[in-house]
């Protein structure tokens, strides 16, 4: 049985029951576009450094793995985003979706943290609305919002052996 407040709600067939309003969806259609816009125009953006952090310290290493495997890297990021996009409408996500949702969801907070240098100690409750940064800080605190939501629909269960999942 479903609790009627919980948004997302794991079904007992494993996939994810979404309750979301229709702005948040609209919200969610938007966002997609300009990350992957972003990772198509300017790939060297240093607010997408958190999607790719350094796997080697040595030069020559990072060099080769990045050639290895950035191309792959970049593409399961937008594949995500456009699992995101394509599935926003949808009243219920498999498995397979509600992962693409929460590691595109992930992607999305860590370039917006990113841009607005959140770190550990910025406070994100009681966001003064005239400071420049609320709009984007309040995005924020939505996209971590929604992030620990689908966590806790997931129930740590499905989340075991993903690998795309990184905190600010």
């Amino acid at each position: 049985m479903f609790s009627h407040d919980q948004r997302i709600e794991r079904t007992q067939e494993g996939e994810l029951r979404l309750r979301l309003p229709r702005a948040e969806r609209e919200l969610l259609r938007g966002l997609p576009t300009e990350l992957r816009d972003l990772l198509a125009a300017a790939p060297a953006d240093p607010n997408l450094r958190r999607l790719f952090p350094p796997a080697y310290e040595d030069d020559a290493d990072e060099a080769e793995y990045r050639r290895l495997t950035h191309a792959d890297l970049v593409e399961g990021r937008r594949q995500a985003l456009r699992v995101l996009q394509e599935t926003v409408d949808n009243d219920r996500l498999s498995p397979d979706e509600a992962h693409a949702w929460l590691t595109a969801l992930n992607d999305l907070r860590l370039v917006l943290g990113t841009r607005l240098d959140v770190r550990e100690e910025t406070l994100l409750s009681g966001l003064d609305p005239s400071e420049s940064r609320a709009p984007e800080l309040a995005l924020y605190a939505y996209l971590s919002g929604l992030q620990e939501e689908f966590v806790a629909a997931f129930g740590g269960g499905l989340l075991q052996g993903t690998e795309d999942t990184q905190s600010v």
